[in-house]
């Protein structure tokens, strides 16, 4: 699979979870769209995804979009999924991202063979999995979301404790989304390496195609090492209320930068 094939896979996905009928647009462009039911972000929120040079955006009402559309129509593609950037043109209350998003073919897929630690199987409920969230914590079980995981986890013991685990979602489009946690005090010895490629190598064996999503510079090494090709970044955006802050965006959107410029469900 050559890294065209990967972003039409990755693009695919993207274009079903706008969940109406939409299209990334050619490079150097940006596609907002009305959305209420969006996966791409969460409900109620404007959902950014650029892959390739170009990106896709959905917005929960007409009025947004046509904010938002003004807005973004004077970014570069690749400043549309950066916070500070967007923070910039439009009124803004919280974001979630950026995160890079990375993909793996069969051919590019890079597996950890010799050397590597042992790696057992457990179902994706277990509650061994759930003590591993607890000891990571709130924020980075989270991130991890190891309770979405619909394949088995593929985990790491020592002295009788999961110290890691890996495993993937099924999200549409044939797309398995990977998610890795490691016990912190597990962390830095390549552990998520090796829980991660057991993951993707079950993934590509069933015919998906693994997706990494990924906020952290550590994290996106690890995708890397494995094969992984990032491709693009997903931006989440919730918009202010106040009518007054709609008005001073679209003033803002004219005027601050001109010229040129062209899970279930994930959250």
């Amino acid at each position: 699979m050559t890294t065209d094939a990967l972003l039409l896979g990755a693009r695919g996905l993207w274009e079903e979870l706008a969940r109406v009928p939409a299209s990334f647009p050619p490079s150097g462009q940006v596609n907002v769209v009305v959305s209420p039911a969006s996966g791409m972000c969460p409900a109620g929120w404007v959902g950014v995804v650029a892959l390739g040079g170009s990106a896709l955006v959905t917005a929960p009402t007409e009025s947004t979009a046509g904010i938002v559309r003004a807005a973004l129509a004077r970014l570069p593609v690749a400043a549309v999924v950066e916070g500070t950037s967007v923070r910039e043109v439009l009124p803004v209350s919280r974001t979630l991202g950026p995160a890079a998003l990375s993909y793996v073919s069969p051919r590019g897929f890079r597996p950890l063979t010799s050397g590597a630690l042992p790696v057992s199987q457990l179902p994706s409920d277990h509650r061994e999995l759930r003590r591993l969230e607890r000891r990571a914590g709130d924020a980075d079980a989270g991130e991890a979301a190891l309770d979405e995981i619909t394949s088995p986890a593929f985990v790491v013991r020592e002295q009788g404790q999961v110290v890691a685990a890996a495993g993937y979602g099924a999200w549409p489009h044939r797309t398995a989304h990977l998610c890795v946690l490691t016990a912190p005090a597990a962390r830095g010895r390549g552990l998520a390496r090796v829980t991660g490629s057991a993951a993707v190598a079950h993934a590509l064996a069933a015919g998906l195609l693994p997706q990494w999503r990924a906020r952290r510079p550590a994290s996106r090494r690890v995708a890397a090492s494995l094969g992984f090709e990032e491709l693009g970044h997903q931006l989440s955006v919730e918009m202010a209320r106040q009518d007054t802050d709609w008005h001073t965006a679209a003033d803002r959107a004219g005027s601050v930068r001109g010229g040129d410029g062209a899970s279930r469900p994930p959250r």
